[in-house]
């Protein structure tokens, strides 16, 4: 008698429950955000439609064998570079960025695709071949950035500025899980710390300085590429006020508004100053499902999208928000875990990329709704109202599903 197979005895049954849940969150905070507006309510409705297209996609994806992924990853990413070539030719532009298509009524950001299909060839381009890439090889490193760098430059074009930085820094979750040496990582990360930090004042500039020269002497590497990556440091601090001066007049004032934002409190430190009082006002417990006096008097503009976390805080206080956080967390330790415990060094590697990409734009996005980041206007995974956003995200969720499902088997 033949044996009965159970396609779901390795379905990833908790990340499944984790994603429901965080797309209820979102659902509810966007019909929150927008309700008693008829123009915006359309908002809510194509959030739920595509809210369920993107679990058909997810759960399909997650059943696909790695190899025909692994096949189509180069496809997928020249495909993605020639939709962001498109769009700069023929897409309409919104708040200044040139980065939508509209099709049918509804606003396609290949950008946010852009981040699925850098991981898609990345992963691929380090796990396939005769033997597995060295990402320390200094060959593979530079062929590993510029397949993230051409996005980069692409989105940067359109004017994009947040979703370019995003993407830029999935360089670090990309180069952590394939292996990059900690010393390499901290000539990466180190320049960019000392850059932010000498921008306060010039005594944290001269302890980093310090630290920097700590660290370097504890790795013991050679004398000549310690003087290099010191230098390299001193460069980025040195030069951090420079680079200032050579930004955009917004982009300073943003930037300015991240340290006090009643500088311009009725321009770029509006929405900080409007969310972080959204937030206080909710204190412990909120103030209830559609009784936030600042959500629902809109006093922050389009509050559905990227500053959906301080209608979470008003009207479900500081518990609401703290379970929100617990539960995005507890997503991207199981993306990890997918990781970590997966034999196939293509889906491992996806799965560590999209745990880092997880992470690092919730960071971003909670943090400039309480005013510790700055505002680049970024949407909060599964949560915020966004159809590209949100397709884009189960996609990976569906990847780090499939992690789990075919962990036993080896690319």
């Amino acid at each position: 008698m033949a044996k009965k197979i159970n396609i779901f005895s390795k379905f990833d049954f908790i990340t499944l429950f984790l994603t429901l849940l965080i797309l209820a969150i979102g659902l509810i905070s966007i019909y929150s955000a927008t309700f008693g507006n008829v123009t915006q309510v359309d908002y809510f409705k194509k959030q739920l439609i595509f809210a369920f297209v993107g679990l058909v996609i997810m759960i399909s994806i997650s059943f696909i064998p790695p190899r025909y992924l692994a096949i189509t990853s180069y496809y997928v990413y020249g495909f993605s570079i020639l939709l962001l070539i498109l769009v700069l030719i023929f897409g309409k532009t919104i708040n200044g960025n040139k980065s939508w298509f509209y099709i049918a009524g509804f606003g396609i950001q290949p950008s946010e695709f852009a981040k699925v299909a850098i991981i898609m060839a990345v992963s691929f381009f380090l796990n396939t071949g005769d033997k597995k890439k060295d990402i320390n090889e200094i060959p593979v490193l530079i062929k590993t950035c510029f397949l993230v760098f051409i996005p980069v430059i692409l989105v940067k074009l359109q004017n994009d500025t947040g979703t370019s930085l995003v993407i830029l820094s999935m360089l670090l979750p990309i180069l952590w899980g394939a292996g990059l040496s900690p010393f390499m990582l901290f000539a990466i990360i180190s320049p960019i710390a000392l850059a932010i930090l000498s921008f306060f004042n010039t005594t944290l500039f001269y302890i980093a300085i310090f630290i920097v020269i700590v660290c370097l002497f504890l790795f013991k590497r050679s004398l000549f590429l310690s003087i290099i990556v010191l230098v390299i440091n001193a460069v980025a601090g040195l030069s951090s006020h420079f680079i200032f001066s050579k930004l955009a007049l917004y982009q300073q004032q943003r930037i300015l508004a991240l340290f006090d934002p009643t500088l311009d409190p009725l321009k770029s430190g509006y929405n900080v100053i409007q969310s972080k009082v959204a937030i206080g006002s909710g204190g412990l417990t909120g103030k209830g499902f559609l009784q936030g006096t600042q959500t629902q008097l809109k006093f922050i503009p389009e509050q559905w999208t990227d500053f959906i976390f301080c209608m979470i805080g008003e009207e479900f206080g500081f518990i609401g928000a703290m379970f929100l956080i617990t539960i995005l967390l507890a997503l991207i330790l199981k993306i990890f875990y997918n990781s970590f415990i997966s034999k196939n060094s293509y889906l491992s590697l996806m799965s560590a990329c999209i745990g880092g990409l997880f992470l690092i734009q919730m960071v971003l996005n909670i943090g400039m709704t309480v005013g510790i980041t700055p505002v680049i206007g970024i949407p909060l995974p599964l949560v915020s109202y966004g159809v590209s956003s949100l397709l884009s995200f189960m996609l990976l969720i569906g990847f780090a599903m499939n992690t789990y499902r075919h962990r036993e088997v080896y690319l």
